[in-house]
């Protein structure tokens, strides 16, 4: 018995070990823009911007909160760390049809998507809205959070520092 256990810890750790240096990047999925053009998620993280991928739905009233709050600061942002946002829906086909007009009023100025059956977020494996990742310069997923806190904007700017320092 402590021969196996001692076998089960050396396999998890190995695991674990592994896992660590295996980098994430965004999957090749074709979602569509709110003018119904296709466009692959993967092509964000191609001309060596940071890209932030955040989900969202209409009913998600911290979603909706998260991205009105950091649109008081993604022009600087822009500027600043040369940072591009996509804002995935994850609306279904009976709230979809809420979405543009919802973003117009909002006057965001996002990359806005359409996961309206989920492939993406299951590719990423988001179990709830909202949900954010960044994308390092290289294609790479450095960071996700799950949730939204009134703040949450300033511990993101925090990561876009670091991986501008990083360059």
């Amino acid at each position: 018995m402590k021969n196996f256990l001692t076998f089960l810890i050396l396999v998890l750790f190995s695991n674990f070990i592994f896992a660590q240096d295996a980098k994430q990047s965004l999957p090749d999925i074709v979602l569509k823009d709110l003018k119904g053009k296709a466009v692959n998620i993967k092509s964000f993280s191609k001309d060596g911007k940071i890209v932030i991928v955040n989900f969202w739905a209409t009913w998600c009233t911290p979603c909706k909160k998260e991205l009105n709050n950091i649109n008081e600061m993604y022009e600087d942002w822009k500027s600043k760390y040369n940072v591009v946002l996509v804002a995935v829906s994850i609306d279904n086909a009976r709230n979809v049809m809420k979405v543009k007009p919802y973003v117009d009023g909002q006057a965001w100025s996002y990359e806005i998507l359409l996961d309206v059956n989920s492939d993406l977020m299951r590719a990423m494996n988001v179990q709830n809205p909202p949900h954010t990742f960044l994308v390092d310069q290289n294609g790479n997923i450095v960071y996700a959070h799950n949730g939204y806190l009134e703040g949450d904007e300033f511990e993101l700017e925090e990561k876009l520092k670091e991986l501008t320092l990083k360059k």
